[in-house]
C-alpha cells in the first residue's frame, strides 16, 4: 500500500480492483470505469460535432476506459429528438463520427455508440412530426405521447433501420455499438405494462422479446461477427405489473444465448414519469447506487461481461462493485461531468481531490428543459473548446484579491491559486460556503455541502490566505496592492414591497436559525427554485404545518423533472400543501398572528388567511457597495467585455488610465443567480489572470 496526500492508506495500481484492465473479446479496455451513454444536448443538426467531440475525448485524455456516446441516437424519421440526441438515420453523420471517434481513441480510451428507436418515449409535435410508434397504444406520462400500434411494417421496417445505423456507426470508426432497450422500443416491447399486443409480438416472454431477437440477428449480420455490440437492458422494473427480476434474468439469458452480444449493461426502473426518471437519474433525495444487486444477478446467470450504468458517483462503491463481482465495468457518468479526470487522480494516488458529483442533478434536469447539459459545479464541462478543465499556470505571479466566501469567491481564489498567484480572500462570516451552507440545511439537498467542501479543501491545499470575521473595506482592499481584485460578496435577500412586508419574516432567517417558526405558517415563493423548498423542508421537519403558496403554475416551477418530483415527494410527505397561482397583497397584524391577504394572478380574485407566520423567499439584492466603491481606482472601472467572455478570452480591458488593478464582480454580487453561474463566473474572469 501507498500513502495517499492525506496521509491515508491509499490502494496501489495492482491491487486496486478499478484499474485493472478487461478483456472484452479483441478490445482491452484499460481500466474499469466508463462513462455511459447520455445526451448532453450538445449535437448541431443531430450531429456530434466540436463541442460535442471535446467533451468525450476531455474524458479520455483524463484516464477513462470507455466512453459511449451517442445517448439515445436515434435510427429514424419517427423516433425523433426530445432532448438532444444525435440521429443516425442517414449518412451525413459518418464523417462526424469518424472525427470523433479519432479524436476518443487518441488519447488511449476506447469509444461505442448507442443506438435506439425511442417509440412512446419522444413527442410527436417535433421532427417530422411522424406519430409516435409502440407495441401498443399506451401513453408514457413522461414524454406525453399516444403512440400508433405498430402494424408489421412497421416492425420490419424499424429492424431495416436498426441495421442501417449500425453499419453507419461501423463506419464512423467506433469500437463497438450498444443497442438500448431499456424503456425504449425495445423494451417497451418487453414490457408488460406497455405490451399488450394478441399478436406473435405479444404475451408471453418468447413473444415480448421477439422483436429485439431479430433485432440483434440484423445488427449482427450487418456489421459482422468482429464488431463489439452489446445491449443495454432492464434488470428490474421495480414496478408493480412490470417486468420482474426473474423475467428479465430470463430475458438476459436468451439474449445471451444468441452469441450476437458481447456484453449486456444492466439496469433498474421503470422511468415512464418524473419520480420513476428520478429513480433512473438520480438527484438528492435518491438512494445511491441503488442497483447494484440487480446487476449482480444479472451477472450471475449469463456468461457475459456485465457493466452497469445507475447512478455510481463516488470510488468507494465503484470499486466494491468490481470487487464484489456485480459489475465487470461500472457507469461513472455523472462522476465524469463534475471531474473528467477522476481516474487520472485516481491513479495518481489523489483521490480524495477528485470534484465530486454530489447529485445536483442539474446536467439531467437541463436537457429534460430543452438545454444543454452543465454540471452544476463544474463550468469547464461541455464547453472545453473555450473553458478549461486544468488550469495552466501564469507567467508572472501576481496578487488577487476576492472579497466573499461563497461559491464564486471560493472558485475564483482556486483558479487564480492553480495559477501561481498570491491570493487573499476576505469573508466577512466566521464561515465558508455562503449560501450553500443555508441550502445545506434541509434535508432532502443536505448533501449540497460537498460542493463548498470541495471548494474550501482546495483553497487550503493551494494556500490561499483564508481571513474569515473580516468585514473587508476599500482601505483593506487596497491595502493588499492587489493587480486584480474579484467582489463575491453575494446578495441579501430581497423583501416584498407590499403593506405589511415588514411583519414577514425571510427565508434565510429562518434556514439561518435567527428565526423560529411554528404553528400554522405561509411560505411565500416568488422565485420557483430550491431555495422556498429547502425552507419549507426545514420548517415541516421542525413540526410546522406550512403552505407554500406561488404566482406560478406549480411549486418549484423553474426545477426540472427529477429534482421537482423528488422535493415535492418529500414535502408532501411531510404535509406541505401547496397552492399556486397566489400573489400576496398585504399582511396586516391579527394579535399574534399574522392576516395575508392574497390575489389569484390570472382572475384577480382576493382571499384572506390568518397564520401564525409569513416567511418569503424573493431572491437577493446584490450587496455591492464595496465594488462601486473600487470602480474608480481600477483599470477597467469594473467593465467586462463580454465577446471576450464568449469567446473564452480575458475580458479585461483597459480604460482608466490611471486604474491599479483590475476589478470584476461575480456570482449574486452581480446578480440573483445560482451556483453554476457563480462558478462560472469566477472561472471566466480567474483561467487568464
Amino acid at each position: 500500500m501507498s500513502k495517499a496526500t492525506d496521509g491515508t492508506c491509499a490502494m496501489s495500481h495492482d491491487s486496486d480492483p478499478l484499474l485493472q484492465p478487461l478483456q472484452l473479446r479483441h478490445l482491452t479496455l484499460r481500466n474499469r470505469i466508463m462513462s455511459t451513454a447520455h445526451a448532453p444536448s450538445f449535437q448541431e443538426g443531430g450531429h456530434p460535432r466540436d463541442r460535442y467531440r471535446l467533451y468525450h475525448e476531455e474524458k479520455a485524455r483524463g484516464g477513462v476506459a470507455l466512453t459511449v456516446i451517442g445517448g439515445s441516437t436515434n435510427i429514424a424519421p419517427d423516433s425523433p429528438s426530445v432532448f438532444g440526441q444525435l440521429y443516425a438515420g442517414d449518412d451525413s453523420i459518418i464523417p462526424w463520427f469518424q472525427k470523433l471517434t479519432e479524436g476518443v481513441q487518441s488519447h488511449g480510451a476506447a469509444v461505442m455508440c448507442q443506438i435506439t428507436h425511442m417509440g412512446r418515449r419522444t413527442a410527436w409535435d417535433d421532427g417530422h412530426w411522424l406519430p409516435v410508434l409502440g407495441p401498443s397504444g399506451r401513453r408514457e406520462r413522461a414524454h406525453r405521447a399516444f403512440p400508433k400500434v405498430m402494424e408489421p411494417e412497421d416492425i420490419a421496417r424499424v429492424i431495416r433501420d436498426f441495421a442501417a445505423a449500425a453499419e453507419r456507426c461501423q463506419q464512423g470508426g467506433f469500437d463497438g455499438i450498444e443497442l438500448l432497450s431499456h424503456s425504449h422500443l425495445l423494451g417497451q416491447f418487453l414490457s408488460p405494462l406497455v405490451n399488450t399486443r394478441e399478436d406473435d409480438y405479444g404475451g408471453s416472454l418468447d413473444n415480448r422479446l421477439r422483436l429485439t431477437l431479430q433485432v440483434l440477428e440484423a445488427v449482427r449480420a450487418a456489421v459482422g461477427p468482429d464488431l463489439i455490440l452489446g445491449m443495454r437492458i432492464t434488470g428490474d422494473e421495480l414496478a408493480a405489473g412490470g417486468l420482474s427480476a426473474a423475467e428479465c434474468i430470463e430475458a438476459a439469458q436468451k439474449i445471451a444465448a444468441t452469441g450476437a452480444v458481447d456484453f449486456l449493461n444492466v439496469l433498474a426502473g421503470a422511468p415512464y414519469d418524473d419520480l420513476g426518471l428520478a429513480g433512473w437519474v438520480a438527484p438528492m433525495g435518491m438512494p445511491a447506487a441503488p442497483d447494484l444487486n440487480v446487476a449482480g444477478a444479472i451477472r450471475a446467470a449469463v456468461d457475459l461481461p456485465v457493466f452497469h450504468a445507475g447512478g455510481v458517483a463516488d470510488i468507494a462503491t465503484a470499486r466494491h462493485a468490481i470487487r464484489e463481482g456485480q459489475a465487470d465495468m461500472i457507469g461513472m457518468t455523472r462522476a465524469h461531468m463534475a471531474d473528467p479526470y477522476l481516474v487520472q487522480k485516481l491513479q495518481q494516488g489523489a483521490e480524495e481531490r477528485i470534484r465530486p458529483c454530489v447529485a445536483l442533478g442539474y446536467c439531467v434536469d437541463r436537457v429534460n428543459q430543452g438545454k444543454p447539459a452543465v454540471c452544476g459545479h463544474n463550468a469547464a464541462t461541455g464547453r472545453e473548446r473555450v473553458m478549461p478543465h486544468v488550469i495552466a499556470p501564469a507567467e508572472v505571479r501576481r496578487k488577487v484579491v476576492v472579497i466573499g466566501g461563497g461559491p464564486a469567491g471560493l472558485e475564483a481564489a482556486r483558479v487564480a491559486a492553480e495559477r501561481g498567484h498570491d491570493v487573499v480572500l476576505f469573508e466577512a462570516s466566521g464561515h465558508l460556503g455562503g449560501q450553500i451552507a443555508l441550502a445545506a440545511k434541509g434535508m432532502t439537498r443536505r448533501q449540497i455541502w460537498g460542493v463548498a467542501d470541495w471548494l474550501i479543501s482546495e483553497t487550503e491545499r493551494l494556500g490561499v490566505d483564508l481571513r474569515l470575521n473580516t468585514y473587508a473595506e476599500t482601505e483593506d482592499v487596497l491595502g493588499e496592492n492587489p493587480d486584480a481584485v474579484i467582489v463575491a460578496t453575494g446578495g441579501w435577500p430581497e423583501g416584498l414591497d407590499i403593506p405589511g412586508g415588514h411583519l414577514i419574516t425571510s427565508s434565510w432567517e429562518v434556514l439561518g436559525g435567527e428565526a423560529r417558526v411554528s404553528g400554522e405558517v405561509l411560505l411565500l415563493d416568488e422565485v420557483g427554485d430550491h431555495a422556498a423548498l429547502v425552507c419549507a423542508d426545514v420548517m415541516a421537519r421542525a413540526g410546522g404545518s406550512v403552505t407554500l403558496a406561488t404566482p406560478d403554475r406549480m411549486a418549484g416551477h423553474d426545477l426540472g423533472p427529477t429534482n421537482s418530483a423528488v422535493v415535492l415527494r418529500d414535502l408532501a410527505r411531510q404535509g406541505v400543501v401547496f397552492e399556486n397561482l397566489l400573489e400576496p397583497v398585504s399582511v396586516a397584524a391579527a394579535g399574534h398572528r399574522k392576516r395575508v391577504t392574497l390575489r389569484h394572478v390570472l382572475t384577480g380574485a382576493q382571499s384572506e388567511r390568518t397564520v401564525d407566520h409569513v416567511i418569503c423567499e424573493h431572491g437577493v439584492v446584490p450587496a455591492e457597495d464595496l465594488y462601486h466603491a473600487l470602480k474608480p481606482a481600477s483599470r477597467n472601472l469594473g467593465q467586462l467585455d463580454h465577446q471576450a467572455m464568449i469567446a473564452g478570452c480575458s475580458p479585461f480591458a483597459q480604460t482608466n488610465p490611471e486604474g491599479q488593478f483590475w476589478l470584476a464582480r461575480a456570482g449574486d454580487a452581480v446578480a440573483g443567480r445560482n451556483i453554476h453561474a457563480a462558478v462560472y463566473d469566477a472561472l471566466r474572469l480567474c483561467k487568464d489572470l
